[in-house]
Parts: structure tokens; sequence; C-alpha cells
């Protein structure tokens, strides 16, 4: 079994994403070849995480070695990181988004793939920008009604959200929020696998139920596909325009 958390300790993404798999600190030694005193010590922040830290531990768990790193601040991950821990590459320079930062999604594949790969478990892992977003903790919580573990920031493309949406928009998705009611624009996977941004609306009388997927845009074409093969990643709050 896996070991309470202990008051007022703070833990790395390591602690948490072992964690989240129910995996105990021993079997995780086990498969890892980590020693046990090494592991503590990494999960515990008593060594200033890098990526290849990390790798030993990522296929085991089932996590990217920058979801562990970037726990909390990155989609599909979740829980508290130590405050202040700025995440660190190979090299030692600072890596994605510092504490307290909304992530931002890169619409631009890895370097060397023509698509986003696609983890043991069915997900899928989306790059993100090395810099992320501030904003105000009154604007997140009495504006966006969530917080900020919840936010992401998505760079638009493409035109089928137009006018609503122009291509090069900012908007911010609420990941916590997957499941499309009330209608309204949300944040889905593609049948290339990218995120964009859609219309939904929820046909409550079908059977088995479905989604009409929208674009705002008329020249683009609307469909319907059952709710079970849709995979939302968050509902769409705000859009940021430049003028």
């Amino acid at each position: 079994m896996a070991r309470k958390t202990k008051p007022g300790r703070q833990h790395t993404g390591l602690y948490y994403a072992r964690e989240a798999r129910k995996m105990s600190r021993t079997e995780l030694v086990k498969r890892s070849g980590i020693s046990k005193q090494q592991l503590s010590r990494l999960e515990n922040g008593l060594i200033r995480m890098r990526l290849d830290h990390l790798k030993p531990f990522a296929e085991i768990l089932e996590y990217t070695p920058e979801q562990i790193l970037l726990w909390g601040r990155y989609p599909g991950t979740g829980g508290p990181i130590k405050p202040g821990d700025q995440p660190r590459d190979e090299s030692g320079g600072p890596f994605g988004p510092a504490p307290g930062q909304i992530p931002e999604l890169d619409p631009l594949p890895k370097k060397g793939s023509g698509a986003r790969e696609v983890r043991k478990d069915g997900r899928y892992e989306d790059p993100i920008k090395p810099d992320g977003w501030f904003f105000p903790e009154g604007f997140v919580r009495d504006q966006l009604h969530s917080t900020p573990p919840r936010l992401l920031v998505l760079d638009t493309t493409g035109d089928s959200m137009t006018p609503t949406i122009a291509p090069g928009d900012r908007v911010i998705v609420d990941t916590g929020h997957r499941t499309p009611s009330p209608d309204g624009l949300y944040a889905i996977r593609d049948t290339f696998r990218s995120v964009v941004v859609k219309r939904l609306q929820l046909l409550r009388a079908s059977r088995p139920t479905r989604v009409k997927i929208i674009s705002d845009n008329a020249n683009h074409p609307n469909e319907e596909v059952p709710l079970s093969e849709l995979e939302i990643v968050g509902k769409v709050l705000c859009c940021l325009k430049l003028f």
C-alpha cells in the first residue's frame, strides 16, 4: 500500500505521480532500479529534479517526464507541487512554466514527430510552450470561477470558429470541466489528435447520447458523434484577443 502523506511535508510531482498510480515506494524501487534513499530524496524535494532524473520512472508510471516535473501545471495531472521549485531540463536550464503560471499548449507537434504521441493508456502527450501565463487571483476566482491548476491556455489555429474566434486568438480552458453541459464552446481532440475549439450541443433525446460539433464559420460542416467517442479537453472560459 502507498503510504499516507505526513502533514506539512512538501512533495514533488514524482510523489504525486506514484500516488496517482496507487503504487508503493517499494514497488517503484524494485521496478526502476533506483535506491529507496534516492527515491525518497527525489520525492521530498531534497534533490532539484530535472528531466533526466525522471526518465527511469516515466514508463513505469505511464506519465511523461514533463508531466511528472510539471505536476499540477501540465494537462492530465493534478495535485500540489512544491512552491518555488522551478523545473529544470537535462542541462540545468529552466523548463516549462514557472510555479504559479498557467501553461499554454504548443499547437506545433514535437520536433521529429508528425503527430502527438500516444501513451499506453490511450491519452495523448501535448507539448507545452516554455513560457506560461499569469492571471490575477481575483480574476481566476471571481470571473473564471476556477482555480489555476485546472486552467490551460490554447493558441487557436484555423478559421472554423470565425468570427467568434479568429486564428491566433488564445482561449482559457477549464480542464476540470469535461462534460458538454451546458452547451457552449469546448476544447476537444480532433481526428488528427490536435486540440481544437468547437461549439458543442448535447443531443439529450438521442440514445445513445450524441453531441453535435458546430463550427461558427458556415463554410465548415458540422458533425454529430456519440458522446462516448468524443474526447473533451475542457470548457472554454474566455478568449484573449489582440487588436
